[in-house]
């Protein structure tokens, strides 16, 4: 088919490739029934309270969380702790990760990962990860996360550690406009 000759320069494809990855964090496809009721999500499958798809997590606590719309819940990163993500299918939220870890093979790797929009799955993201994420909507979402170390607020226990919201550059939360 021939196009217009004046949008010849303002052609080009998508990016529909992966991020390299990095090391320990896993994509988990969940289990989604429907039925003409609704659905139902099954999250995670225990037995003895270690998760039966990620057999070293053993879960200690579970959180909701929610994100107003438009809004970045910057970076944090843990040293003993780690996240198993869920963002329910009705929502959109980007889930970015850095990899921290001096001596992984994957250090200083990016991804960029979107959850809900349509799909039932979980993220996990080990120690040393950092991880923050941008709401893609104007209403809020909510998010589900695993843990397996209770949350501490005393400053000296806490394993929450933070990272200004553009430690990376605050290129790395825009969303392509292609």
């Amino acid at each position: 088919m021939d196009l217009l000759e004046k949008y010849d320069s303002k052609l080009n494809t998508q990016d529909y490739s992966q991020d390299e990855g990095i090391e320990g964090v896993q994509i988990i496809p969940i289990n989604r029934f429907n039925d003409e009721s609704g659905s139902l999500t099954e999250l995670i499958r225990l037995n003895q309270g270690e998760a039966e798809k990620i057999p070293e997590f053993q879960l200690k606590q579970i959180n909701f969380s929610v994100l107003d719309g438009d809004m970045i819940k910057a970076f944090h990163v843990h040293k003993i702790q780690t996240d198993i993500w869920f963002v329910p299918p009705s929502y959109k939220v980007l889930l970015l990760l850095a990899d921290l870890r001096k001596d992984s093979p994957t250090a200083e790797n990016h991804m960029r990962i979107i959850l809900g929009d349509g799909n039932s799955r979980l993220v996990t993201i080990p120690p040393g990860i950092a991880h923050g994420c941008k709401n893609l909507s104007q209403d809020s979402a909510e998010i589900i996360y695993l843990v397996n170390n209770k949350f501490d607020p005393d400053p000296d226990n806490c394993d929450e550690l933070r990272l200004p919201w553009d430690v990376f550059g605050e290129d790395i939360w825009s969303v392509s406009k292609e």
